[in-house]
Order: C-alpha cells, then structure tokens, then sequence
C-alpha cells in the first residue's frame, strides 16, 4: 500500500513540477530552467545525505554497468522534454502522453528483461490495458 501511494504522489509531483518548470522557462528559458532543477534537485540530495544516512560516495565508482550513471543526464532530458510537452500541449495532455509512454516503455523493459530487471513473459492482460489506457487517452484527447 505504501508504494501505491508513493507512486500516486509521484505522478503528482512530477505534474506540478512540469507546470512550474514550463513558467520558468517563461522568464529564463529552457536550459537556464533545467539546470535551476537540477541544481536545487543536487541540493536537496546533499541536504538529506547529510541528515539521513551518509552513505559512500566513493560506492558510485562501483556501479556496474556504468551507463547506469547516466541517471542524472536522463533526468535533464527529462525535466526538458516535460517544459516543451507542457508548453506545447498543456499540462493534461502532455501528462497523458507522457504516462502512456512510461507505462510502454516500462512493459517492454520487464518483457524483455532490459537493464538487468528480471523478464516477464507476454501477458495479453497487461497488453489490454495498456490498449485501454490508449483508448483512454483518445477518449480524453476527443472534441466535438
């Protein structure tokens, strides 16, 4: 239950930050914006590795395999391809089309057991809500 609910404040979050991060870019512009994000995003992480658990720095150079590292470069593209979606689109719709995109990417990613997570096989349930969730997003997307 704790994860349902982390994963739902999650999708939230990542809402109001797209919002907030695309009437930045008003003022700033988009890289000025991203790297604001990334900066304080570093900052908040210092903050609570200081309170919380001091775990080693020096463990990051152990991380195999070490394209795992580009978390951090994925997260710039991320926060720029949220500013443009929302700019483009609205918030609603980029949001629809950025949580149907995870929840493909995400399925192929156990399907295929990529990036080391354990394979799943095919499952035509899963396969069908993932059609009904693009459905959905028709449904939503509709004007008369």
């Amino acid at each position: 239950m704790t994860g349902f609910l982390i994963a739902l404040l999650s999708g939230a979050l990542m809402s109001i930050q797209g919002v907030f991060n695309t009437q930045v870019t008003k003022t700033t512009g988009v890289w000025v914006s991203n790297g604001w994000v990334q900066i304080t995003a570093f900052a908040v992480c210092l903050a609570a590795w200081l309170f919380t658990g001091r775990d080693s720095v020096a463990a990051i150079g152990k991380v195999e395999p070490k394209y795992m590292l580009l978390g951090g470069v994925i997260g710039a593209a991320i926060t720029w391809t949220v500013i443009k979606s929302v700019e483009a689109l609205g918030p609603a719709r980029s949001a629809l089309l950025i949580v149907i995109a995870q929840l493909t990417v995400s399925y192929l990613i156990q399907l295929f057991g990529l990036f080391g997570m354990e394979k799943e096989p095919f499952s035509w349930r899963k396969f069908g809500g993932l059609a009904l969730a693009v459905v959905g997003i028709a449904i939503f997307q509709w004007e008369k």
